[in-house]
């Protein structure tokens, strides 16, 4: 939460003159109601199961049309049979990297900003608890890009960059994990 996945994405996508598609959102189409709803009514398992299924369709999709990015939701990549799914599939991903204090910050802001309740931020304490959790599973992506200090242009231009073949520095570090998922 609060990389900047969807942000990101979009930008990313526009520079690229791909489509972009958002896993989270696709959900919420799908399914009729928000992910908090989902939470709320149906609980966590039933919102991972119906996950799972819709990241199902959208890497088969991907496999028919190339020049796609795609942001998971920041559970999606934790849940090991996604991993492997994603993994398998062949996509690269990205790791779009911040500090926990940075994430926690911009969830904050972004809750304000659009009046809106993320399911798994509760608390300062929780959120450094489920970053620490996660966090050796991000580190699997295919791509470790730092995003602190730096603007969504500053980091779609950076990763356009990549994407193009440029040389220019960025602030990407490759990882030693397999492919997989965008952000």
């Amino acid at each position: 939460m609060g990389a900047g996945k969807s942000s990101v994405g979009r930008a990313l996508a526009a520079r690229l003159g791909w489509t972009f598609e958002d896993l989270d959102e696709r959900i919420e189409r799908r399914e009729g109601r928000t992910i908090a709803e989902i939470f709320r009514e149906s609980g966590e398992a039933e919102f991972r199961r119906v996950e799972h299924e819709r990241l199902k369709e959208l890497l088969a999709e991907t496999g028919e049309e190339r020049g796609k990015i795609m942001a998971l939701g920041g559970g999606a990549f934790i849940e090991n049979r996604n991993l492997k799914m994603v993994e398998n599939s062949g996509v690269p991903t990205i790791l779009l990297d911040a500090t926990v204090e940075e994430l926690w910050l911009r969830c904050c802001a972004q809750a304000d900003r659009e009046g809106m309740a993320r399911p798994l931020l509760s608390n300062r304490e929780g959120f450094a608890g489920l970053y620490n959790a996660r966090r050796p599973v991000y580190l699997k992506a295919s791509m470790r890009y730092e995003t602190e200090g730096k603007t969504i242009e500053q980091i779609a231009a950076e990763l356009a960059a990549i994407f193009t073949g440029s040389t220019r520095k960025t602030g990407a570090r490759r990882s030693h994990g397999k492919s997989g998922e965008k952000h």
